[in-house]
């Protein structure tokens, strides 16, 4: 028995004809006829009784008529279920996210999925590259998002670029190195750094640029897994932020923080990548994700010129000019 013989039969029951039945499945009647009887056969008994020409359900009938239903019902939530999940309308989804991609994706994903999918329950989680690998291998979540630097090819995991994004030295504009054409290594070390744990290469990176002294297990004294924070503490002191500049956007966008630009120039780049465990079905939602993923790591923010960073950082230390100006004249 198939699931279309099962529909023949409970539009049979509920129409009480084989001619009406027969329209309403868009059969002809000696169709409708043959399917029922086929399943008949299948059975060895009636299923209904044909008294001229009304057709009602014999006892096995109504017995399978009971099942049908139910299997009819399950198929149809079913189908619908899989559309919703193609849609991303439903299911669910668990992520993990590095410190990076956290800053730059948790908010937004979290915003999105609850403006366009509210059907789609999402979970984030942050921590360790290797322990969120470990959730990922454990199938506690469905991909993790991460620096590529701090990945360890494995063939048991599909590893995927999915964008990139330049590196530098993010201030409050009010700082005392905001708006100068250029700032010297030796300047930046008077303040204290904040950043997240950096890689072997990003190291690098920074003695190749600077010597020795920019090696971040001395040179970074404010470390903290949450870029968040990172960014709100160089909002409100000295501090100056190395890591993502666009993890600084919305306070680059308004002007109350500035990227300091550095002779010479630090010119390095973040990529990010999304990992899968090979040979497992991810959620259909997954491709939703990667999609935000691609758009919101794929676009820098542009350096300020320099005079309009100057401009930002008197605007920003006019307040306080102002009241030294007042307490001045009070004396």
């Amino acid at each position: 028995m198939n699931l279309k013989q099962m529909e023949h039969m409970l539009a049979l029951a509920a129409s009480g004809s084989f001619s009406r039945a027969a329209s309403q499945c868009c059969l002809t009647q000696p169709a409708l006829s043959r399917s029922v009887q086929a399943l008949e056969d299948e059975l060895g008994a009636r299923l209904f009784d044909r008294l001229g020409r009304t057709v009602l359900p014999t006892a096995l009938g109504e017995e399978v008529l009971r099942r049908a239903r139910r299997i009819v019902d399950e198929v149809a939530e079913l189908q619908h279920c899989a559309g919703a999940l193609r849609g991303h309308e439903a299911g669910s989804l668990r992520l993990a996210l590095g410190s990076g991609p956290g800053a730059l994706l948790m908010v937004p994903v979290m915003e999105h999925v609850a403006r366009s999918h509210p059907r789609l329950k999402l979970t984030l989680t942050r921590g360790p590259i290797k322990a969120q690998l470990e959730q990922l291998r454990q199938r506690e979540v469905d991909a993790v998002a991460v620096s590529h630097r701090g990945l360890v090819p494995a063939p048991d995991l599909d590893i995927e670029v999915v964008g990139e994004l330049r590196a530098g030295f993010v201030c409050r504009s009010a700082h005392p190195l905001a708006g100068r054409p250029r700032v010297s290594f030796d300047e930046l070390l008077r303040f204290p750094i904040a950043s997240t744990a950096l890689s072997d290469d990003i190291a690098l990176t920074l003695v190749r640029h600077y010597g020795p002294q920019a090696n971040p297990a001395q040179l970074v004294s404010l470390e903290c897994e949450d870029v968040a924070s990172l960014i709100e503490t160089v909002r409100r002191t000295d501090a100056v932020f190395l890591g993502i500049v666009k993890a600084a956007d919305a306070g680059l966008l308004d002007g109350t923080l500035a990227e300091l630009m550095l002779a010479p120039p630090f010119e390095d780049h973040a990529r990010f990548a999304l990992v899968s465990l090979r040979g497992r079905s991810v959620p259909p939602a997954l491709d939703l994700f990667r999609r935000l993923v691609r758009e919101r790591l794929q676009h820098d923010h542009p350096r300020a010129p320099a005079k309009k960073l100057r401009r930002r950082a008197a605007k920003a230390s006019a307040p306080a000019a102002a009241a030294r100006q007042a307490g001045q004249a009070a004396t």
